[in-house]
């Protein structure tokens, strides 16, 4: 392939994962901007040139990482509230970088002990320009920061306890929990539910077109 041709394939890629983006963020309920839309798909596509090298996530297809990604980071996006969010766990930046796209006017901080997924966080934020994303290479455990988040986000990234544990030395005392899940946690929130300090606000299932299986938002906040 010449040089012409894998700029046409690239810019023919780049056109059906913005569409792909567009279409499930529309089932959604979200109506992206041109820009957001953009860069979503920017990210996607630097999420598949590294994935080659570095291992980032274990999807190989950009179009499936639209859905399984992209789209289930989104489906969150009608519960974030507050200033200052930190992703725990963030892998590659999910949700933390696509809730900072659809949230230029909040702070955000992505977290995770892995340096090659840091790096390319760091790469997503020079590449997309992204000025309100932090990214923080440390175990959750010993991250510590002068003012607390209003809220804390995850993604497939420890039972709700350890969740809880290894981060509320990092939550406001008004700040709010969000854990993504695939099928109902009934074990973990029973665990949960037998301390004082924790409530459940809510588990909302959540419908992320494209992608099989349950998933389910736990929102929990602290007892005053």
């Amino acid at each position: 392939m010449n040089a012409s041709q894998s700029l046409l394939t690239d810019h023919s890629l780049a056109q059906t994962l913005q569409n792909d983006i567009g279409q499930g963020a529309k089932s959604l309920g979200l109506d992206l901007s041109p820009v957001q839309a953009d860069l979503l798909t920017r990210y996607v596509l630097l999420l598949n040139k590294w994935n080659k090298a570095y291992n980032l996530t274990a999807i190989r297809d950009p179009r499936e990482m639209v859905f399984r990604h992209i789209v289930d980071s989104l489906s969150i996006v009608p519960h974030i509230s507050g200033a200052a969010i930190l992703d725990v766990g963030s892998g590659p930046g999910l949700p933390g970088v696509v809730l900072a796209i659809m949230y230029p006017d909040k702070k955000f901080t992505t977290l995770d002990s892995n340096g090659k997924k840091t790096r390319f966080m760091l790469q997503a934020k020079l590449d997309l320009q992204l000025d309100n994303l932090e990214v923080a290479n440390s175990r959750v455990e010993s991250f510590q920061v002068d003012t607390p988040f209003d809220a804390i986000t995850s993604r497939a990234f420890s039972s709700l306890v350890n969740m809880v544990d290894g981060t509320k030395h990092l939550l406001s005392p008004s700040g709010v929990y969000l854990a993504m899940k695939g099928l109902y946690p009934e074990e973990e929130l029973k665990e949960l539910m037998g301390r004082d300090e924790i409530e459940l606000v809510g588990c909302e299932p959540l419908k992320v077109p494209g992608t099989d299986g349950d998933r389910h938002l736990v929102i929990l906040r602290n007892r005053h």
